[in-house]
This record gives C-alpha cells, sequence and structure tokens, in this order.
C-alpha cells in the first residue's frame, strides 16, 4: 500500500473518531436532559468510574497503554459533561486562578459558576446550582487556607478530587501606564504574600481585595491609573489590561493544591488518598497514640496540620491525608480504630491522588 494510500486510511479512520465522538456527547446531552427532568444528580463519579476501567480494559486488549487512552477519555467525558449541563463553582471572577485550576482538572469545555466567597462555593454545591465545586486548599509557600479547612469541617460535601496548579503572578495594570506611576497594588491577601521581595522593592501601599482576577476587573472598572492588580496572565487578556511585570512571585516553585467538592463520594481507583479531620484529648502522647494507629495499619500518611477550633484557646482540630481509600478494608478498620480514640473524627473523603 502506498503512503497516499496509508494516509487517507489515516484521513478515514480520523472522521469516524470525530463522528463517534460528536455522537457519543448527543446521547451525553440526551442523559442529562432526563437526569434533569428526574430531579437526579448529573455528576456520576461511580459511572465515570466504570467507563474508565472499561476503556482500558479495551486499550489494553488492543495493545494500547490504558492510561493514555483514559487521559484522552478524561477529555471525551469533560465535553460530555459540559452539555449534561455540569456547573463547576469557584471563588473568584472569571481570569482567577481557581477557574484555571477547574479547567485544568475538568477541561476548558465546562460550563462555570463564578462565586464571591469560598462559603459561595459550598452553598452553590448543597443547593444544586452547580455539581462540583473547587477551592484552594494550601500553597507551596504560604501554607493553608484556613477558610476552606474552616468550611470543611461544618459541610456535608464530599471532597473528591484533588489537583494542583502551578501559580504564576503578573503585575498588571492600565495599557500606556509605566511602573514608575504605581503607588498602590491590590490583589488576593495570598497572592500578596506570595510576591513580597518583589513588592519590597516596588515600594508601593498594599491593598488585600477578595480575589487576584477581581483586582484586575476593579482597577480597570474604576478606573485607577496608579494602582496595579497582582494576577494571572489570562486575567490581563480577558479584561484588556497591561503586564508591566510577570513571574514576580518570590519562588518559583508556587504551587496552590485544589479540592474538588461534590455531593457524591468518589468510589475507589486503587490509587487513592483520604483526608480526615479529628481532635484528641488534651493529655501527653494523646496525638502520638493516635498516629501510631496509621502505622499499625500500614498506612502512610502524607499530611498533617492543625487548626484552631475556634471554641476555646489553645485548642486545636487536626487535619490529615494518608494514602488509600475509606472503602479498603484495610483502612476501614483503621478509621474504626482511629474513631475511637479520639474526641472528635470526620471523614473528608477518599478521592483519586494526584501522584
Amino acid at each position: 500500500m502506498s503512503l497516499e494510500e496509508l494516509r487517507k486510511k489515516i484521513d478515514d479512520a480520523d472522521q469516524q473518531i470525530v463522528r463517534l465522538i460528536a455522537e457519543r456527547i448527543r446521547v451525553a446531552g440526551e442523559i442529562g436532559k432526563i437526569k434533569k427532568e428526574q430531579r437526579k444528580q448529573i455528576e456520576d463519579t461511580a459511572r465515570e468510574q466504570v467507563v474508565l476501567q472499561h476503556i482500558a480494559e479495551i486499550a489494553d486488549k488492543e495493545g494500547l497503554n490504558p492510561d493514555d487512552i483514559s487521559r484522552i477519555y478524561r477529555q471525551i467525558i469533560s465535553m460530555a459533561k459540559s452539555v449534561e449541563g455540569t456547573v463547576i463553582a469557584f471563588q473568584g471572577e472569571s481570569g482567577a486562578f481557581s477557574e484555571e485550576a477547574a479547567y485544568n482538572y475538568f477541561s476548558s469545555s465546562v460550563l462555570i459558576k463564578p462565586c464571591e466567597t469560598l462559603d459561595d462555593v459550598f452553598k452553590a454545591v448543597e443547593s444544586d446550582e452547580a455539581q462540583s465545586g473547587i477551592i484552594p486548599i494550601e500553597n507551596s509557600l504560604e501554607g493553608n487556607v484556613g477558610q476552606s479547612y474552616d468550611l470543611l469541617l461544618d459541610s456535608t460535601l464530599n471532597v473528591c478530587g484533588e489537583t494542583e496548579l502551578r501559580v504564576v503572578h503578573c503585575l498588571i495594570a492600565h495599557p500606556g501606564i509605566s511602573l514608575d506611576s504605581m503607588k498602590k497594588v491590590y490583589s488576593h491577601p495570598q497572592a500578596l504574600g506570595q510576591c513580597r521581595t518583589y513588592l519590597k522593592h516596588l515600594n508601593c501601599e498594599q491593598i488585600p481585595t477578595y480575589d487576584t482576577a477581581g483586582s484586575v476587573k476593579m482597577i480597570k472598572e474604576k478606573g485607577i491609573k496608579d494602582g496595579a492588580a497582582i494576577a494571572s496572565a489570562r486575567a490581563a487578556e480577558i479584561y484588556g489590561m497591561q503586564i508591566l511585570a510577570t513571574e514576580i512571585e518570590d519562588n518559583p516553585d508556587n504551587f496552590t493544591r485544589f479540592f474538588i467538592l461534590s455531593k457524591q463520594a468518589s468510589p475507589p481507583t486503587g490509587k487513592d488518598k483520604t483526608s480526615i479531620v479529628f481532635s484528641v484529648k488534651h493529655k501527653p502522647g494523646a496525638l502520638f497514640d493516635f498516629l501510631k494507629i496509621l502505622t499499625a495499619g500500614n498506612l502512610n500518611m502524607t499530611k498533617i496540620e492543625s487548626r484552631p477550633t475556634r471554641k476555646k484557646p489553645w485548642d486545636y482540630y487536626m487535619y490529615l491525608d494518608f494514602e488509600g481509600h475509606r472503602d479498603d478494608e484495610s483502612v476501614r478498620q483503621t478509621l474504626e480504630s482511629l474513631e475511637n480514640n479520639a474526641l472528635f473524627m470526620k471523614v473528608l473523603g477518599s478521592y483519586p491522588r494526584m501522584s
């Protein structure tokens, strides 16, 4: 067979692939309509895992790498979710880092719902205005996002996924404005903290705001010419503003970790992580005895963090991540032992781990 004939076969195969993807998405749209009519949850993580497992098995039989095919299918599933009506809530304005993380995790085709506060993200998912929410949980430079942890404590939502985003901060101002004319810099407190060294040399007043992208939107709408905002390059593009400087964060290893929230729990995948919050008695060795149970269960702890309970001074909740899924038999038994040795314990969720 000639080169031209082989290329023709590829062209024909590509045409069939695109047509079948289009048909799959059309069917997904019909499923979404039925779910809405029956008032059923649109997001179905258990069904998604079944599909991905089935696809991986087919790929293996065809001599293809199951992981490569699964990555392709996750994108196709995300496209299908958009026509089913899947909405993702995030805190901030369009162009926020949380929005970028949402697109990276779900795909750029999903519908998004900007929320003014983190509390509004939880409410949007709880009220079914959104099927999933995405919240920042910690930054590699500035540490945990305390409000996210506090909201998780009282919420009935499940942590069903995690993702991380390399955060690149830009100094953004009106077109034609020079760096010398800057007197004020606006941004979220975390962003200001991540650019501490640059801002020290810039010698401008730092004004905290509720959102990075929202700061860009504000200085544009209010016509602030002697001020700049710290946000993403995408925010500058969205609002038609000028980037005065880029990569102004103190450390290039600047990553933010995000949790994905849903009413549904995530089924086991074999490569999972579980997050819990707990408190122990205020006595010597209490925390050590609690953590020994993890060791006895052969569970690998990946993180532990403390937060004030806000009930009385110097009283803390501990947030802990370890490898494994709550439905795994060994994890289930360990969780029972942990709960019996805690004053309080709550499983925030089990979900596929990033690595």
